[in-house]
Formats: C-alpha cells, structure tokens, sequence
C-alpha cells in the first residue's frame, strides 16, 4: 500500500495506533481476499466484491491520514 511513502507509512505504524490498524485491517483483508479468489477459503464473487470495497475504504482512510502527515513535515 503506498511504497512510494515507505518511510512514512513506517513512522506512521509506530507514532499512530490508528494508522496502524488500518494498516493491518487492510493487509488482513487482503489476505482473505487472495484466500478467496485461490480458493483456499470459501467465497462467493458477491462475497469478495464486498471485501474489496471494504479494502477500499481502509486505504481511502489510510490515504488521508497519510496525506495529513505528509503536510504537516513540509
């Protein structure tokens, strides 16, 4: 998520618990979705489409908190 903001997203994980778990909600999601789609864990597409707007929305979260931090060390 995000490698151009490696450094950041890293002083992010340990300054900001929040930023932190969306972070970790987001790798988890990701995890089940490519569970799914391999069929390792059973799903329907509805099922993985509703997952991935899920994921969707942690990294629009994570995206912002981001964005702010960033602005805030110019």
């Amino acid at each position: 998520m995000f490698p151009e903001y490696s450094d950041q997203i890293a002083r992010l994980k340990a300054a900001d618990p929040e930023f932190l778990r969306l972070c970790d909600q987001h790798a988890a999601l990701a995890q089940k979705i490519r569970n799914m789609e391999a069929r390792i864990e059973p799903g329907t597409h509805e099922q993985i489409e509703i997952l991935k707007k899920q994921k969707l929305l942690i990294k629009d979260s994570a995206y912002i908190v981001l964005k702010k931090e960033i602005a805030t060390k110019a």
